[in-house]
């Protein structure tokens, strides 16, 4: 009982102090955005900022017509952006036009 006990111990205090996966998709901003560019044609869609816990941040969405990639960036006041999402087969929704003289 007491080795199952340990060995669980062990494990779950093992991935409580392991660093989170996408810490390795972090840099410096202007390395990323260089990357986007030129490697997959993205160019900056949409952004606003982000507060989390005290701290501010801005999440930017970088997208490109031409390969359907998109990538979700967050970017710390130290300049260190941090890759939190990426996909394919991006699309923009198209915005309801409201016709006058029509219910909504």
């Amino acid at each position: 009982m007491f080795k199952r006990l340990f060995a669980l111990a062990l494990t779950f205090g093992m991935a409580a102090t392991a660093p989170p996966a996408f810490a390795k998709n972090c840099a410096e901003r202007d390395d990323i955005i260089a990357k986007l560019q030129e490697n997959y044609a993205e160019e900056l869609a949409f952004g606003g900022l982000q507060k989390t816990r005290g701290a501010h941040s801005v999440m930017e969405v970088w997208t490109s017509k031409e390969t359907g990639s998109y990538t979700v960036l967050v970017t710390n006041a130290d300049g260190i952006s941090c890759i939190v999402a990426v996909g394919t087969d991006f699309f923009e929704a198209i915005p309801k036009v409201k016709i006058e003289g029509t219910p909504s």
